[in-house]
């Protein structure tokens, strides 16, 4: 087996983000909300049984029943509805721990909401691109559904 050298560079990973809502704040965080937690799911549709305890050290997890799932992260932060953060593992099954962190501000028109993830741990170029187009589609699903609900 080859070693690949470890670097800072390829230890680390940042994605940031910025998405743009047409609608008010509290709703746009609701639906922030739902879509991290029950409404979560894969590109085609299929619910990932996610649950968010949307409180200062609840749980962000996927619950696949019988006691059976995956930790993702502890709420690290909350300030309805300007703020989320999160820190934990989220779906890795190897050496990572993360920052995630959600800053929403009232912009003309509606919400921007400023997307950071932060990490430190093993990740190949091919899981960090997949981890950058999965957020991408998450947060497109939060502003459909915040723009339906406005």
């Amino acid at each position: 087996m080859i070693a690949t050298e470890q670097t800072l560079e390829n230890l680390t990973l940042t994605i940031n983000q910025e998405i743009h809502v047409q609608a008010p704040l509290d709703i746009t965080f609701a639906a922030l909300l739902e879509q991290l937690g029950p409404g979560n799911e894969t590109p085609d549709g299929k619910s990932l049984n996610m649950k968010i305890e949307p409180w200062p050290g609840g749980r962000w997890y996927r619950d696949m029943g019988d006691g059976n799932g995956h930790f993702w992260a502890n709420v690290k932060a909350i300030m309805r509805p300007t703020l989320l953060e999160f820190a934990g593992p989220l779906f890795a099954s190897f050496p990572f721990v993360s920052n995630v962190q959600y800053r929403l501000s009232e912009v003309d028109g509606g919400t921007l909401i400023a997307f950071r993830h932060t990490a430190l741990g093993f990740v190949s170029d091919e899981q960090k691109a997949g981890m950058d187009k999965g957020w991408a589609s998450m947060h497109e699903r939060v502003r459909r559904h915040a723009e339906a609900s406005r």
